[in-house]
Order: C-alpha cells, then structure tokens, then sequence
C-alpha cells in the first residue's frame, strides 16, 4: 500500500485534480446507486423483463469499474487505466441508453456515475499523458 501511494503521490498530476480525500465519500456515495440501480437491472434480466442484450453493458462496466484499481493502483499502469476508464464510460454510457425504454429511473440514477465518470476519463488521460 505504501509503495502504491508513494507512487500515486509522485505523479503529474494537473492544478483541477481533486484531493485524495474526495475520492473515498464520491465513490461511497456512486457505489450505493450503483448498488441500487445495477441490482435492479439484474433482477429484471432474470424476471424476463429484459432481454439480455440491455444487461450485457451493465455487466461490463462492473468488469470495467472494477479493474481500473487494479490497472491504476496494482499494476502501476497509467496507460491501461486510461483504456479502462474509457471503456468504463462507454459502457456506461451504452447501458443508459439501453436500460432507458425499460426503467426511466435507472438512467437518471446513473447521471451521478456519469458526471463522475466523465470527469475521471479527462483526469487519467491527463494524468497519462503528464507522466509519459
């Protein structure tokens, strides 16, 4: 952990990153929508309420938002966490739109995660790009 952080603390990183102590409360907060609104999507895959194709984005972004900590913190790997992060977006991104004809309500809720999302994606490539 510690050499994790010494190395996280050393990069480049821009004047707008937010501090380190934000990240923990944000991603508290995203997770429980997260929760909330990706359990949803599950419960109604497997009540044939939805076929799979509109589960399927939902399903890999958990895959995508999961890795990135590995990428970025385990691996050390500013390059495949940028990839990570823009595949986590897309794939967000995707399952608003797919989600949305069945649960209006669940695309709202992903507006957070989204935001959130968008501004992480500038970050790690602005952050990969200053410590290339």
């Amino acid at each position: 952990m510690n050499t994790t952080y010494s190395w996280y603390s050393k990069l480049i990183k821009p004047s707008w990153a937010p501090p380190s102590f934000l990240f923990g409360p944000v991603w508290t907060f995203l997770y429980v929508l997260i929760v909330i609104s990706f359990s949803s999507v599950f419960v109604k895959l497997f009540q044939g309420k939805i076929p799979f194709v509109v589960a399927l984005p939902f399903i890999l972004n958990l895959i995508f938002n999961l890795t990135f900590t590995y990428f970025q913190f385990g691996l050390m790997n500013n390059e495949l966490a940028a990839i990570d992060v823009i595949l986590t977006l897309i794939t967000l991104i995707w399952a608003m739109v797919a989600i949305y004809p069945y649960a209006h309500w669940i695309t709202y809720m992903q507006i957070p995660y989204v935001m959130w999302v968008s501004f992480a994606t500038v970050l790690q490539l602005t952050v990969t790009y200053l410590n290339r």
